[in-house]
């Protein structure tokens, strides 16, 4: 039996670095493993540590994964009951947004910053493309943005593959860590990679001039070795950012300006939604929280509902 870590997963097969060696194997899933009380589509993810067992006639399986230190995950799509793990065991957690050409919406930056939250990975907002930022708007917006979410305690970098600004401050942030890399389609990630990996030469496509959205260029998750120390797992661009199995009196926790408002309510119990006493909606009236930030806490709650809708049928 040996024991390594999963550096690629490929949807049925699964690659995995030997500790001892550092050969890498293909490795399928033994049997119906699953991972006990986690309702998931992959059973492992990358960053996973796992127990290989090498059969003579060279084919190796997956028989057991260690006790992960942490892990995030997202919906597995609108209409699934299902979770789909992202990564296991990183240090943090990057989100790639960018604000033009594409808009990155701020619910699903705020959707992605709670999970994040719930499953305890620090996460920073990376701002890509910043060098297309040209009018007096834009730059106004990023301002406003950038604003928003270090008033919060979020880190914020602006950065840009294309002209180089920011790059540096990125590579100091990733040195000697496992990040996951996360984004909408067409934000630039692979753009991101080539730049901190030379040669590496990840496959990048141009935006759709109609929808203005990206194209899906990253199919699997995998990560790979920094030049300067660390690890980065990048990850399939995802559409939209659904959450699942949050306790409806637990999402202000991922909130930390609603959580910390949320001291001075009325009742321990606020759903801050309806409340009388509720210190949160009075902050939002007087312009404390942003709206926008309160609209996606009341999305995230909507999910909930939803999913206490499926489970009766």
């Amino acid at each position: 039996m040996e024991h390594g870590i999963i550096i690629r997963n490929t949807g049925s097969w699964y690659i995995v670095r030997l500790d001892t060696s550092g050969r890498e194997v293909n490795c399928k899933v033994k049997g119906n493993f699953r991972l006990k009380g986690i309702r998931t589509t992959n059973p492992v993810a990358v960053g996973d540590k796992v127990a290989v067992k090498v059969n003579p006639d060279g084919n190796a399986f997956i028989t057991s994964i260690d006790t992960r230190r942490n892990y995030i995950i997202r919906r597995a799509s609108n209409l699934s009951k299902e979770a789909h793990i992202i990564a296991a065991n990183v240090d943090q957690t990057f989100l790639i947004a960018t604000l033009f050409h594409p808009t990155t919406s701020t619910t699903f930056i705020d959707r992605f910053l709670a999970t994040a939250q719930a499953y305890s990975v620090p996460a920073v907002l990376v701002i890509n493309k910043i060098d297309l930022l040209v009018d007096d708007d834009e730059r106004e917006y990023l301002d406003a943005i950038t604003y928003l979410y270090r008033s919060i305690g979020y880190k914020v970098v602006h950065v840009s593959a294309t002209t180089g600004e920011g790059m540096d401050t990125l590579r100091a942030l990733l040195k000697d860590r496992v990040t996951l890399l996360s984004g909408n389609s067409g934000v630039g990630k692979s753009t991101l990679i080539n730049s901190l990996i030379p040669g590496i030469e990840l496959k990048t496509a141009a935006i759709s001039d109609v929808h203005d959205t990206g194209m899906h260029t990253t199919t699997f998750s995998e990560m790979f070795d920094l030049p300067e120390g660390g690890e980065i797992i990048d990850t399939p661009g995802v559409r939209g950012f659904g959450t699942i199995d949050f306790d409806r009196y637990e999402v202000a926790h991922y909130f930390p300006e609603i959580f910390e408002t949320s001291r001075e309510c009325r009742y321990g119990n606020c759903t801050h939604t309806h409340e009388p006493g509720c210190a949160v909606r009075d902050a939002l009236e007087q312009n404390l929280i942003s709206q926008s930030r309160y609209n996606s806490y009341l999305s995230i709650l909507q999910d909930g509902d939803q999913d206490k809708y499926r489970k009766a049928f």
